[in-house]
């Protein structure tokens, strides 16, 4: 298999084909000095040409990687003329101003990508987030082809960077913080991500290191902004997964601007697919809408808003897990009865007004609220059987059960419900003077959370039932009679209202300058965060922590193009409700905020090997943790101990190396390597639960070269395995085990029909602005990987089994694209 996987990818890799021509993008709106578009402005360089339309929008494709020389001339206004230079595929926006009275000749410089790059920050591109293959394809299925990030779990959009956990991750929309549901425990619950792909216009990402002005979390931020259209469109996305629908225009008078998405996701393909016989029935929905008016040049009023209704019922039936070695193979066979069923409703929505001072103070004040009503609830009878299998070639029985080792019982119930509603309201400052910028924010924020955990588990073996081990007395069937009363094995039973009130602000100062003949640039900041913990039967509790942040970047004047960054800072994560939520259900209004000393030390070397732009950007790391809040780590579902009782470390070294490996597309490959460990009251260090160690991804793209129509996508990963956890009550540094390694590789191919280069004035392709047919093989060479591992004991020898919870084989799913 591995022969064939190394095989299968130098074949893609090695297929290059030259001649393609490299292109980028330029569009805008062209204004008059009162701020009215203009229609019927010529725009040419010295081989194209185009016009506005009546919206004063146009879009014109010129050459890369070289100087145009674009006019822009009208009948009523002095012409300009701007000098561009813009990188193959780059789609740049240039809103020019006509005078009357003023001949404009200028170059413009694209300094945003640079600007980028001495943040430490990586930059997506849309239209690449949406043709990439993969389970849950979107924002989160590429950035797990980065190096840092991992997920072994293809059913879930969930990620974790750097050895933090998915608690740990910021998500801007718009410079709006975005959450997720509380209570999801395994991905093929999860649904819909909050980010709406066909609505994306940037995307920006760091894996550390960041500035003061991003929250108060440990690990990332992504950072997404939303479209402002220029003119009609609409795009849709249909395949067996689903589908998505997108619809944007303008006003004619350009004041007024809106986006609209509706998506629908059902996860039957990618589930009644796993080794787990079952009746299943999802529904995810969501409807997404982005507005922007325009009262007067200076001052911009937007609106955000998302609904989602997430249902998801789960009956299974039946399951054989085979595992062992081969000298000794051993299977669970499992029969079920119940079911479960979950709903998750959330709702949210954002005004942001944006105030332009001039052309040095930008204002802006947001208000959001975010509402969600989530359901769990479940009644599952597992009857399971371990037993030997009969691996005797040529028999009947091969693969059967011959022997059983045990038997036994398994129920679970719960009951839990919750209600979050978290309002924000925050005003933000952005004030440049010479070549000093200063930005600022104070933001309040209110939660007020109901939550009814209800959840126990009865584990019978053997007709023995098997009590907590923490519990007196013990029950030692079956080789002493024991006649004390039944408990559960476990029983969580817990009623919270909790309000938590926080008081956010930061300031920070950047700087560009020169040390000789060298650019350099400065960033030095400060966030402070108080917050406090009231509800009923809880001691209020009131803290305050204050994170201090530098980056540093310098860029000489060598003949070779490199870029050297410098981060340091201490990061807070004041705990959000699940962080004060012990393993009995109950808060703990005392909780700390976790501590974080970052120190990021990275280098871009940007260069040109077969006369086209390539990119290997080096990053190393060390975090030093303390007032760490252990936790465990259940499929998706966080646990923690809400106890500051552990310190902890990270360091590892990340690497990608990105450009066109085929001339006109954009690839890259990623290592990373990774080592994090928790001391527990300091009985010594253990794995991290994402202690992940090696990661290698490959994200490549291709066309065939006989058929330039025939699009290829492919998305590898390799992750090296996850510590497998430990049972209920069990102490995890008896169980430092780990699963076997991640491997998936993800293939697309794309018949397209129509695109912007081939274009149809006549027939039925007349209405399209793109269209495409596709397939899409997931997990391509079927390989079983695991998430997690159920623990059954042998009530006789009273050993545990780590069975492993396989996730999802090859899969095949058709698809097709467009745009209007």
């Amino acid at each position: 298999m591995k022969t064939k996987f190394y095989v299968f990818s130098l074949l893609f890799f090695s297929i290059i084909c030259a001649g393609y021509s490299q292109t980028a993008t330029i569009k805008g709106i062209i204004l008059d000095e009162t701020n009215t578009p203009i229609a019927n402005v010529n725009i040419k360089t010295n081989t194209k040409g185009t016009v506005t339309n009546s919206n004063g929008f146009y879009i014109l494709e010129i050459p890369a990687n070289q100087d145009v020389s674009i006019e822009f001339t009208h009948l009523s206004f002095k012409k300009i003329i701007s000098s561009f230079n813009l990188k193959n595929g780059e789609d740049y926006e240039f809103n020019p101003v006509m005078s009357t009275s003023i001949e404009q000749i200028a170059a413009v410089i694209v300094t945003n990508k640079r600007q980028r790059d001495v943040e430490g920050i990586i930059t997506l591109k849309p239209e690449t987030i949406r043709k990439i293959p993969g389970a849950n394809a979107g924002v989160e299925n590429l950035l797990l082809t980065l190096p840092g990030v991992s997920n072994n779990n293809e059913l879930s959009t969930q990620y974790s960077v750097r050895g933090g956990n998915y608690d740990e991750n910021l998500v801007y929309v718009n410079d709006i913080e975005v959450y997720r549901p509380f209570l999801v425990r395994s991905g093929q619950q999860e649904g819909l991500s909050f980010v709406n792909t066909d609505m994306v216009q940037n995307v920006d990402f760091s894996a550390g290191g960041f500035q003061a002005k991003y929250g108060d979390k440990l690990s990332s931020v992504l950072d997404i902004t939303y479209k402002n259209p220029y003119q009609f469109e609409a795009n849709a996305d249909l395949s067996l997964l689903g589908g998505s629908f997108s619809v944007e225009n303008i006003s004619k008078d350009s004041k007024f601007s809106g986006i609209v998405g509706l998506r629908y996701r059902d996860n039957s393909l990618l589930v009644k697919a796993k080794e787990t016989e079952t009746n299943f029935k999802p529904s995810f929905a969501d409807a997404q809408a982005y507005f922007t008016y325009k009262f007067t040049s200076k001052f911009h009023l937007s609106f955000l808003g998302n609904a989602s209704i997430n249902k998801y019922n789960y009956q299974p039936q039946t399951r054989q897990t085979n595992f062992g070695t081969l000298t000794d193979p051993i299977a669970l066979l499992v029969f079920y009865d119940g079911q479960e069923k979950d709903r998750y409703k959330t709702y949210f929505g954002a005004f942001k007004g944006t105030y332009f001072a001039n052309d040095d103070l930008t204002l802006k004040l947001i208000a959001s609220r975010y509402h969600t009503i989530e359901e769990e609830y479940f009644d599952i009878l597992a009857q399971y059987r371990l037993g030997e299998v009969n691996s005797n070639i040529g028999e009947e029985s091969l693969g059967e059960v011959e022997f059983s080792r045990g038997v036994g019982a398994q129920l679970n119930h719960g009951r839990n419900d919750l209600d979050a509603l978290i309002t924000n309201i925050e005003h933000k400052g952005d004030f440049n003077i010479n070549d000093n910028r200063i930005e600022w924010s104070l933001k309040y924020t209110n939660e007020d959370i109901r939550d009814r955990l209800i959840e126990w588990e009865v584990i019978d073996s053997a007709g023995f039932s098997i009590r907590p081990p923490k519990t007196i007395p013990a029950n030692e069937q079956p080789y002493e009679p024991y006649s004390g009363p039944l408990v559960p094995f476990t029983n969580v039973r817990a009623t919270n209202y909790t309000q938590i009130n926080r008081l956010q602000a930061y300031a920070q100062w950047s700087k560009r300058a020169t040390i000789g003949t060298s650019d350099v640039w400065y960033n030095v900041g400060v966030r402070v965060h108080n917050w406090n913990v009231d509800g009923d039967n809880i001691s209020s509790s009131n803290q305050t922590v204050f994170s201090p942040r530098a980056q540093f970047a310098i860029k000489p004047y060598w003949e070779k193009d490199m870029l050297f960054r410098i981060a340091a800072g201490v990061y807070y994560q004041p705990p959000f409700y699940r962080e004060l939520r012990d393993a009995d259900g109950m808060v703990q209004p005392n909780v700390k905020a976790q501590q974080s000393f970052h120190f990021v030390l990275g280098n871009d070397y940007s260069f040109k090997m077969w006369d086209r732009p390539f990119k290997l950007t080096s990053e190393a790391y060390y975090k030093n943790l303390s007032d760490v809040n252990p936790y465990t780590l259940e499929n998706v579902r966080i646990r923690y101990a809400a106890n500051n009782n552990a310190k902890a470390y990270a360091y590892g070294f990340d690497m990608r190396l990105n450009g066109e490996f085929v001339p006109g597309t954009e690839s890259w490959f990623s290592f990373g390597y990774l080592k994090t460990e928790e001391n527990i009251d300091n009985k010594g260090y253990i794995s991290r639960p994402t202690d992940q160690r090696l990661k290698f991804a490959a994200l490549f793209q291709d066309y065939v070269p006989n058929v330039p129509n025939m699009k290829l996508y492919l998305n590898l990963v390799y992750n090296t395995g996850l510590p497998g956890g430990s049972p209920s009550y069990a102490d995890p540094y008896d169980y430092q085990n780990r699963l076997p390694s991640y491997k998936r590789a993800d293939l697309g191919l794309q018949f397209v029909l129509v695109d912007a280069k081939k274009q149809f004035s006549s027939g039925w392709k007349k209405p399209f602005k793109e269209l495409s047919f596709g397939f899409e093989i997931y997990n391509m060479f079927d390989v079983q990987n695991s998430i997690t591992n159920t623990w059954v004991r042998d009530v006789y020898t009273k050993r545990q089994y780590a069975i492993p919870n396989y996730l999802t084989p090859r899969v095949f799913n058709v698809r097709t694209t467009m745009k209007f």
